[in-house]
C-alpha cells in the first residue's frame, strides 16, 4: 500500500560537490532522508517503469536508508531497482552498473572519504543516466524542491533482504540484488593486461593495498588476490565496516600513515596503494617514493598507451583547476588538448561524453577515464600495475625519468578544517575584493603577476560556472589557489593549493616543504589566513 506522508522542509539540504553530506544524527531526524529522496524524484521526469541503481559504501546507516530509498522508489513508479548485495556498491562500480544496465540513474549512499559511525558522516548523491554525478542544473532543482516539499510517497512493505542475491518484489517494482563486484571486475579485465600483471606478481613483485576498512576491500581482494594472483594478505583492512574501524578513510599521508611507513621501510613492498570510503580515490606510493595525485595523473597519462584500452592514444586530458600543471606538459608533448575544469567530477562528464578527453584527474586523489563517469581508485592502481608490468622499473625510477623529461611541479595542499563559516566567507570576500590590486604586489615568493577568480565555460554546452577558486600567479610561474571545499559536514574547509614548477635542468630533488616555503608565507600574507581562521597551521597537509 502506498502512503502519502505529510512533511515539512529542511533548510539545509543543498547538495554540495558530491551530493548531500551531513552528520548521521542529522539524517536520523524525522523524514530527513525521505524528504531528500522524494525531492530528487520530484525533480526528474520520465522514470516511470525505468531502472534505478542503488548502493553505498557500507557506512553506518547505509542499510536503513537503502530500505527507505527502495520503498520511496516503488511508490514513485520505478519499474526495477538494482541494489548491491549487502547494500554495497563502490561509486565507480555504481557508475558502471548504471551505464551497463541502461538505468535511468542511481542513488549512491556515501560521504566518500569522510569518517563513518553513529557520530560521524553520511551522504546521498544522485547520478544521472551516463553514470556521472548530477550536473548543477539538476542539483539546483533538487535543492529548490527540498525547500518546498510538503509530502512524500512511500510503500508500506517489509524490508528487502539485501543479502540474498536474486529478484524480490516490492509492490509493482522488482528489486534485483546483484553481486557488487562481478560487473566491475569484468570491466577491469577488458581494460588492462591481466596476463602481464599476473606475470609481475608471479615474479615476486610485492604490493600492499590498504582498503581502509571501506568499500574497496571486496573489489581489491577479488581482483588483486584471486584474479591476478597476488599473495593472500596483499589487501589489508579489506572488510567494509560501518565505522571504517574507527579510522578516517581518506587515502592521504595522514590517515594512511601505516601504509606510508610500510613503504618507507628498507624491506618495504615494491608498490603500495590505498582507496577511500566509497572507492573513488587513490593513494600511490612506491618503495620509498610517494607520488602526489597530480604527478600520478601525469605519469598515468604519459604511459597509458601501455595498457590495452589506451593503446591507440588519448583524445585529451582533463584536470581540475587546483590540480598541478604536470599533466599539461604531458598533453603538450602528446599533442592533445588539456582541459582545466572546476573541482567536481561532474565537470568531466560532458568532456568524456563528447569524446574530448580520455583521462581525468583531481589533486584530491581522484583519477579516472572514460570507462565510467566517476573517479576510480582501483582503476588507477591497476593502470599503475599495468605500467609497472611492462616497464619493469621501480616507481622511484619512473618518477625520476618523468621529471627529467617534463620537469617537476612541487605541490602541496593545506587544509584548514572546521572554520566558522562566517570567518571562511570573510576571508574569501576580502581576497576577492583585493584581486584588482594584487598584480605587482611584492611577496616572499616574488611579485604577483596575475590574480583572478576562476570561471569555467563548458566547451560542450556553453554553461558557465563562476567563482570556482581564487588563483594567484607569480612571476616565476608559481601559483597559489584558494578555495572553500564543499565536502565537509560542519563549518567550512579552506583549501590552499601551492605549486612551484622547476624545469628539467633545475633542482628536481628538493624536499617539498623547502621548495614551497616562500609560497606558504606569501599565501598567508595575501589572504590573512591566520588572522581570519585563528589557526597557526593547517589541519592537514597533503
Amino acid at each position: 500500500m502506498i502512503q502519502t506522508v505529510a512533511t515539512t522542509p529542511y533548510s539545509d539540504q543543498k547538495p554540495g560537490t558530491s551530493g548531500l553530506r551531513k552528520k548521521v544524527r542529522v539524517f536520523q531526524q524525522p523524514h530527513y532522508a525521505a524528504n531528500f529522496v522524494q525531492s530528487v524524484f520530484d525533480s526528474l521526469d520520465g522514470f516511470a517503469g525505468q531502472t534505478l541503481v542503488v548502493g553505498g559504501d557500507g557506512r553506518y546507516l547505509n542499510r536503513e536508508v537503502i530500505q527507505t530509498v527502495l520503498r520511496i522508489a516503488a511508490a514513485n513508479g520505478f519499474g526495477r531497482v538494482l541494489v548491491g548485495q549487502g547494500g554495497i556498491l563502490s561509486t565507480p562500480a555504481a557508475s558502471h552498473v548504471i551505464r551497463k544496465s541502461g538505468a535511468f540513474g542511481g542513488l549512491i549512499l556515501s560521504a566518500s572519504h569522510n569518517p563513518g559511525g553513529p557520530d560521524e558522516d553520511f551522504g546521498i548523491k544522485y547520478n544521472i543516466g551516463n553514470g556521472g554525478p548530477a550536473p548543477e542544473g539538476v542539483t539546483a532543482a533538487i535543492h529548490a524542491r527540498t525547500l518546498e516539499i510538503a509530502e512524500y510517497r512511500i510503500l508500506d512493505a517489509p524490508d528487502i533482504d539485501l543479502d540474498q542475491l536474486g529478484t524480490q518484489i516490492l509492490g509493482d517494482m522488482a528489486v534485483e540484488v546483484i553481486d557488487p563486484v562481478a560487473d566491475y571486475a569484468e570491466l577491469m579485465e577488458q581494460l588492462f593486461d591481466f596476463d602481464a600483471i599476473r606475470a609481475l606478481f608471479a615474479g615476486g613483485f610485492t604490493l600492499s593495498f590498504d582498503a581502509m576498512s571501506a568499500v574497496t576491500g571486496p573489489y581489491a581482494t577479488d581482483i588483486l588476490e584471486r584474479r591476478l594472483g597476488a599473495p593472500a594478505g596483499t589487501v589489508v583492512n579489506g572488510t567494509p565496516l560501518p565505522d571504517f574501524g574507527h579510522h578516517h578513510p581518506d587515502p592521504n599521508l595522514v590517515h594512511a600513515r601505516d601504509l606510508y611507513e610500510r613503504m618507507m621501510a628498507e624491506d618495504g613492498p615494491d608498490f603500495g596503494a590505498a582507496s577511500d570510503g566509497d572507492g573513488d580515490r587513490n593513494l600511490i606510493i612506491g618503495h620509498r617514493q610517494y607520488v602526489t595525485p597530480s604527478d600520478s595523473l601525469a605519469v598515468l597519462a604519459a604511459n597509458a598507451h601501455l595498457a590495452p584500452a589506451y593503446a591507440a592514444g588519448l583524445k585529451g586530458i582533463a584536470r581540475s583547476m587546483p590540480t598541478s600543471g604536470a599533466a599539461d606538459r604531458v598533453a603538450q608533448a602528446l599533442g592533445i588538448p588539456l582541459y582545466e575544469t572546476p573541482t567536481g567530477w561532474k565537470f568531466f562528464g560532458n568532456l568524456l561524453d563528447a569524446g574530448l578527453a580520455t583521462i581525468c584527474g583531481e589533486e584530491s586523489a581522484g583519477t579516472g577515464s572514460d570507462h565510467v563517469r566517476e573517479k576510480d581508485g582501483l582503476w588507477a592502481v591497476l593502470l599503475w600495475l599495468n605500467i609497472l608490468a611492462v616497464r619493469r622499473q621501480p616507481v622511484a625510477e619512473i618518477m625520476a625519468e618523468h621529471w627529467a623529461r617534463y620537469g617537476r611541479n612541487y605541490y602541496a595542499r593545506h587544509d584548514y578544517e572546521a572554520i566558522a563559516t562566517e570567518r571562511a566567507d570573510a576571508l574569501m570576500t576580502e581576497l576577492r575584493a583585493a584581486l584588482p590590486d594584487l598584480p605587482g604586489r611584492d611577496t616572499a615568493a616574488g611579485p604577483v603577476e596575475a590574480a583572478d577568480d576562476f570561471s569555467y565555460a563548458d566547451p560542450t554546452d556553453g554553461s558557465v560556472s563562476a567563482q570556482q577558486g581564487i588563483r594567484v600567479r607569480f612571476a616565476d610561474g608559481s601559483r597559489v589557489v584558494f578555495r572553500l571545499s564543499g565536502t565537509g559536514t560542519q563549518g567550512a574547509t579552506l583549501r590552499v593549493y601551492l605549486e612551484r614548477y622547476v624545469a628539467p635542468d633545475g633542482e628536481l630533488a628538493l624536499e617539498t616543504g623547502d621548495a614551497l616555503a616562500p609560497l606558504i608565507a606569501a599565501a598567508d600574507a595575501l589572504a590573512g589566513i591566520v588572522r581570519h581562521t585563528g589557526m597557526d597551521a593547517p589541519s592537514v597537509i597533503t
